[in-house]
């Protein structure tokens, strides 16, 4: 859990405020999963927060989404230009990816 917290503040996508009045805060809640190996030992645990989303409100925000990820379409179209290409191709994984998304908005949790 301080993990995901020093990543919040080490990107600067948080502020702590006093409570507007008027907006609408979404509320939030940790999710805690064991990751296992091959063998269902337990490898790590993990913790995310996440927003609860379905908190949100028919004609106020629920056709409002908000996710940092790249499309199918994107990656299958990116496979076919590296293999026209003839390019090599590495793999990452990067952690709170979301963090690194830019919105044009402002939301409180």
């Amino acid at each position: 859990m301080q993990d995901e917290l020093n990543e919040f503040e080490r990107n600067k996508v948080w502020a702590l405020v006093p409570r507007p009045k008027g907006k609408l805060v979404i509320g939030t809640k940790w999710v805690f999963r064991n990751k296992t190996d091959s063998e269902c030992i337990v490898t790590r645990n993990k913790a995310r927060l996440v927003t609860k989303g379905y908190s949100q409100k028919e004609s106020i925000d629920y056709d409002e989404t908000i996710a940092s990820v790249v499309r199918l379409e994107a990656i299958k179209f990116f496979l076919a230009s590296v293999a026209h290409m003839k390019f090599k191709v590495f793999q990452m994984d990067v952690k709170r990816a979301f963090l690194n998304g830019e919105l044009d908005a402002e939301f409180y949790v």
